[in-house]
């Protein structure tokens, strides 16, 4: 237990809390002691199986990880096996903004097939509109806004996957 705080970062009380099911863990919490285990939320969550799966998936099975509302991330292939980046359908809501800039160990890479959607990478921000592209080391901080008056849409890649 001791070796799996010091790996993940996450106290040995709170997952000795967790173990006994005195706390529930946030998502933070739960990425952070799955890294540190090899794992990753999404087979934790989803019940990855071994073996092929369908190459195919339905837009009736891209499972919701956003908030439709404002900006949806649809996520296509949460259950192929041994998935190495994350792929998702993003929408974005008139007004939209993904938040405070964040960062986190990956590379993100981008198209926007519609709309205006302002993008942010460190120092440098600009907008881009349908046909537009963008890929970045994700350690840089970033943000996401739709710049325009109408939905805008963007199909991503982020390596290695974080959900």
């Amino acid at each position: 237990m001791r070796e799996l705080a010091a790996r993940s970062g996450v106290s040995h009380t709170t997952i000795s809390m967790i173990e006994r099911d005195a706390v529930s863990p946030t998502i933070d919490t739960l990425q952070a002691i799955l890294d540190a285990l090899g794992s990753r939320l999404a087979e934790f969550l989803g019940g990855i199986q071994q073996g092929a799966g369908s190459p195919f998936y339905p837009a009736a099975e891209l499972p919701e990880i956003g908030n439709p509302e404002t900006i949806s991330y649809r996520l296509i292939g949460l259950n192929h096996p041994y998935r190495s980046f994350q792929f998702l359908k993003e929408s974005y809501a008139v007004g939209a903004d993904s938040g405070e800039l964040l960062s986190h160990v990956a590379q993100e890479a981008g198209y926007v097939v519609s709309g205006r959607v302002e993008v942010t990478v460190g120092e440098a921000t600009r907008e881009l509109q349908a046909g537009d592209g963008y890929y970045f080391d994700s350690r840089q901080p970033h943000r996401f806004r739709n710049a325009g008056k109408t939905p805008a849409e963007i199909v991503s890649a982020i390596s290695p996957p974080s959900y």
